[in-house]
């Protein structure tokens, strides 16, 4: 890898040892010089038309603009600085409402990763991922009480039961298998198969499972493809809601296509002939994952043979 994937390279300190300090955190929260960034209904605000940046805020001038309880979510600091993600769901969505010019948006996270730095990717990706988990999980999943959230927003504990809880992070093996000069690259019902793209094989690995043994397991069940070496590659965040991408390479031991017709719209043997002008958006027969998925980097790497 030439660097960190888009949505990884997050720059902040995440401040595990600040996060204890209940008095520390909540002076931090009112700060005027810390930092807040708003997202609506998981869009992120940013700043800028040909150079976007992440749209932080200061307290008071949110305050002044949002009509709701402002609820942040400590993601750490840089410089000393505290930087929060706030959750404006419950509010109006349009940048213009909270007084600002035409230079502020809010942008779903795919579309702002394309324009964005990648360190602020990676702020991005933890800010989204955390907003989403607590929206989701207001509730104690033991006793069903109202949870609240702790250490700055990094777990929600259950103020009948006292259950503790986390988000979690769901890994997820994508692979490139390979058979000498080509390599397999599949189709799955859903998103991929309206926009007509072909990427790796991918799914999420199973409890007791190791990396290895998923890679092979989600081939064998998607492509009737089985699989002899495994190495890795490079790991992605995936916000979306709040995965790993384990990245990998591997080597087919088979190679007749037997696919699972619910789940893969298609599977194919692809050439590097046919691989490396789809990498430019050259080939019409052919469409791949762009730079923003790791996808692109590990079938990037088997076509030019950096594996």
């Amino acid at each position: 890898m030439k660097g960190p994937h888009v949505f990884a390279g997050n720059p902040l300190d995440r401040g595990d040892r600040e996060r204890r300090d209940d008095l520390w955190l909540a002076a931090r929260a009112t700060d005027p010089n810390s930092r807040f960034l708003p997202l609506w209904r998981l869009n992120v605000l940013l700043e800028g038309e040909s150079s976007a940046r992440l749209g932080w805020m200061r307290r008071a001038d949110l305050e002044d603009r949002a009509a709701v309880k402002l609820e942040p979510i400590f993601l750490g600091l840089r410089d000393g600085v505290g930087h929060y993600a706030v959750d404006l769901s419950a509010t109006s969505g349009e940048a213009r409402d909270f007084g600002l010019d035409g230079a502020w948006r809010f942008e779903e996270a795919r579309a702002a990763a394309t324009v964005l730095s990648g360190p602020e990717t990676g702020i991005l990706a933890q800010a989204r991922a955390q907003i989403d988990w607590h929206g989701r999980h207001g509730f104690c999943s033991v006793c069903g009480h109202r949870s609240e959230p702790h250490r700055g927003g990094q777990m929600r504990k259950c103020p009948a039961c006292g259950a503790e809880h986390f988000p979690r992070t769901d890994p997820v093996v994508i692979v490139v298998v390979s058979d000498g000069d080509r390599c397999l690259l599949g189709q799955s019902r859903g998103r991929l198969s309206r926009t007509g793209m072909y990427s790796a094989l991918a799914g999420f690995v199973d409890q007791g499972e190791s990396v290895e043994e998923a890679v092979r397991r989600e081939v064998r069940e998607e492509a009737g493809i089985e699989v002899g070496g495994v190495r890795y590659h490079s790991s992605q965040p995936w916000p979306f809601p709040s995965s790993l991408m384990i990245g990998c390479h591997a080597d087919a031991r088979t190679v007749e296509i037997r696919r699972d017709e619910q789940e893969m719209m298609d599977v194919k043997w692809f050439g590097r002939a046919d691989v490396l002008p789809a990498l430019e958006g050259k080939n019409p027969n052919l469409l791949v994952p762009g730079p923003i998925a790791i996808a692109h980097h590990l079938i990037e790497a088997w076509a030019k043979g950096e594996p």
